[in-house]
């Protein structure tokens, strides 16, 4: 994404938009927001080669798939071999995520599983892979707040919304 760009108030109003119906057409996110089509047209052209929106595969879930567990793996590693490491993780297909950290631990490895026996197999892969020192799992138990980004929108580099009507509506429950 080119974080040079922010988000105005068009982008505010059409965003809020794709969150209460992702599924919706051009024509409709222009009745919702009261935008020209043209204009909503250009600006998921821009969010597109920005990359300002995330793939389609953010909103599968694991389950449906028959991954039903879902681990967090602290991975602690030989810093010079952190290329080799994440092109390895790349090529495991029950590692949906990856981020790299600074503190306790240096990679936070997200995966899912069929079932225990399963993710016992993927941590001690991971554990396999050259350059990787130490690694400690943790089975998701529950999630309590779900992967959000709507209350943003809007916010000041405070973090504070403007007052007023503007907040998205509500999502619905899964």
């Amino acid at each position: 994404m080119d974080t040079a760009r922010r988000a105005d108030d068009i982008d505010a109003a059409l965003l809020r938009a794709l969150i209460a119906n992702p599924d919706a057409t051009n024509l409709a996110l222009a009745e919702a927001t009261g935008l020209a089509r043209n204009t909503v047209r250009a600006r998921l052209a821009r969010y597109a080669a920005e990359k300002s929106l995330r793939s389609f595969e953010r909103r599968l879930d694991p389950a449906f798939l028959g991954f039903p567990l879902e681990a967090f793996i602290l991975t602690t590693v030989k810093q010079r071999k952190l290329s080799a490491i994440s092109g390895t993780l790349a090529e495991i297909p029950e590692v949906v995520q990856v981020h790299g950290l600074a503190g306790v631990a240096d990679l936070l490895v997200h995966v899912v599983a069929r079932d225990a026996e399963d993710l016992y197999r993927i941590a001690g892969h991971i554990l396999d892979i050259d350059g990787v020192k130490r690694t400690t799992t943790g089975l998701v138990m529950g999630e309590f707040v779900e992967h959000r980004i709507a209350q943003l929108i809007g916010a000041d580099s405070t973090g504070s919304r403007p007052a007023g009507p503007r907040r998205a509506p509500p999502l619905p429950h899964r």
